[in-house]
C-alpha cells in the first residue's frame, strides 16, 4: 500500500473485483493501492467501530449506507488502537462532519492511517454483485498514473484469499494486560485475544469481572496461571479451519469444565473443539441489524455481526461430543446459519455475533449476564 496527501476528492480511483468487474470513482482517504476481500456492511451507523474492529483485518469494506462520515471521528469510540480494514468503499462521504464529539473528519483519519479508499461508487450495485457472486478479492487503485485494467486485475488475482488465512495472531495483543473490575471484584476471567474489541472486556468489567487479556498464542498453562473463574475466547479475523492452536487450548479448558464463553471466532473455535466443521459463507453477515433467535428463550434479537465463516452443526438435534451433549442455541432468521452453541452437561456456550454491542444494538447484552451466572453456579 502507498499513500499520499490530503485533498483527494478530485483524484480518480478504480475498484477492480477478481471476476473483472470494475467501478470508477474518486479517491477517499489515502491515495495508492490496496487489496483484500470485498465484503459489505449493512450498518447505518457505527462506521468508526467497524473500521477499528480487528475482525476486518485484510478486508475491503463496502458501506451500504449511502452517507458516511457525517459525525466525523472522535477518540472515544475506536474498538482498538488503529484502523484494521484494508480498504474502504463509500458512496457519498460527508463534506463537513457535524457532531459535538467530532475532533476530525473521517477522510483525515483515513489519510493519517494510510487507508486507501474510494468514493462516488454505486455501492448498491456493488453490494448486489457481491450478494450474487459472493465475497471475492478486490483492489482499489487511485492516483493520476493508474495502470490499465489488465494490470490491475492481475494484481487483484495475485492477492491472498481469505479461505485458509491464519490471521488472529497478527491482530492480537503480544503481551498480557488486565482490565480491572468496575466496583467490587467478583470474578477473574482469562480472555484469549483473537482480535478482541475494546468494549468486550469493558462489558465484563461492568459486571465486576477482572479481565486478563492474553495473546492468541497463550497456552492452557498461561490461562490457568491467572486462576480464572471463567475463560473467554474473542472475535477475530481469518479462517477458523486454520486455528488449530486455539482449538487445542479450548479443548483443554473444556476438559477441566471451567465456565467458557466465546463470541464470533470464539464460536467457531468451540464448534471445532466439539468436533463440528466450519465453512465459508457466500457473502457473510456484517452490520448491526441481523435478526437472531435465542432458541433457549424463543426471543428474537437484532444483533451486530461480522463473520464470513460459520459452524456446520445440525440445527434440530442434540449432538454427542467428547465433552457431553451439545446443541445449537441461536440461529439467524435470514438464512438459518448457526449463531450459537451450548453444552448441556457443562458450563460452556458461544454466539457467532457481537453482544458487546459497539455501536449497538444492545439486545444481546444479557449474554454477559449468562456468563456470570455460569461462574456463579460453578462457584456454588
Amino acid at each position: 500500500m502507498t499513500t499520499s496527501t490530503r485533498g483527494t476528492a478530485k483524484i480518480p480511483a478504480v475498484l477492480v473485483l477478481e471476476d473483472g468487474r470494475t467501478f470508477r470513482g474518486r479517491a477517499y482517504g489515502a491515495v495508492g493501492e490496496t487489496f483484500g476481500e470485498a465484503v459489505f456492511s449493512t450498518g447505518m451507523t457505527g462506521y468508526q467501530e467497524t473500521l477499528t474492529d480487528p475482525s476486518y483485518h485484510r478486508q475491503v469494506v463496502v458501506m451500504t449506507a449511502p452517507h458516511i462520515g457525517n459525525t466525523g471521528v472522535n477518540d472515544e469510540d475506536p474498538e482498538s488502537a488503529r484502523i484494521w480494514v484494508a480498504g474502504y468503499v463509500v458512496r457519498d462521504p460527508a463534506r463537513i462532519p457535524s457532531n459535538w464529539r467530532s475532533v476530525r473528519s473521517l477522510d483525515d483519519e483515513l489519510v493519517h492511517q494510510g487507508i486507501v479508499g474510494i468514493s462516488g461508487v454505486d455501492t448498491r450495485a456493488l453490494t448486489r454483485h457481491l450478494r450474487e457472486r459472493g465475497a471475492m478479492r478486490v483492489g482499489i487503485f487511485s492516483g493520476e498514473a493508474l495502470p490499465d485494467e489488465g494490470v490491475m486485475l492481475a494484481k487483484v488475482r495475485q492477492a491472498p484469499e481469505m479461505k485458509g488465512a491464519d490471521l488472529s495472531a497478527q491482530v492480537a495483543t503480544e503481551e498480557t494486560y488486565v482490565v480491572p473490575a468496575i466496583g467490587t471484584k467478583k470474578f477473574t476471567v482469562a480472555a484469549v485475544d483473537l482480535g478482541i474489541k475494546g468494549m468486550t472486556p469493558h462489558r465484563m468489567a461492568e459486571r465486576g469481572i477482572e479481565v486478563h487479556v492474553l495473546p492468541a498464542t497463550a497456552t492452557a498453562e498461561d490461562i490457568y496461571a491467572v486462576n480464572p473463574d471463567g475463560v473467554f475466547f474473542s472475535n477475530g479475523p481469518g479462517d477458523p479451519a486454520t486455528a488449530d492452536h486455539p482449538v487445542s487450548v479450548m479443548q483443554a479448558v473444556l476438559a477441566r469444565k471451567t465456565p467458557l464463553f466465546g463470541i464470533c471466532f470464539g464460536n467457531q473455535i468451540l464448534g471445532r473443539a466439539l468436533g463440528f466443521g466450519t465453512y465459508k459463507l457466500k457473502y457473510g453477515h456484517r452490520g448491526i441489524n441481523q435478526p437472531v433467535q435465542d432458541r433457549t428463550t424463543g426471543k428474537v434479537e437484532i444483533t451486530a455481526h461480522n463473520h464470513g465463516f460459520a459452524v456446520d452443526a445440525p440445527l434440530d438435534t442434540v449432538s454427542d461430543t467428547p465433552y457431553g451433549r451439545a446443541e445449537v442455541s441461536h440461529v439467524c432468521l435470514n438464512d438459518n446459519v448457526v449463531e450459537g452453541l451450548q453444552l448441556l452437561d457443562q458450563p460452556a456456550f458461544s454466539v457467532q455475533y457481537h453482544p458487546e454491542a459497539a455501536a449497538g444494538p444492545h439486545d444481546a447484552a444479557y449474554l454477559f449476564d449468562r456468563f456470570v451466572s455460569l461462574m456463579e453456579g460453578q462457584r456454588a
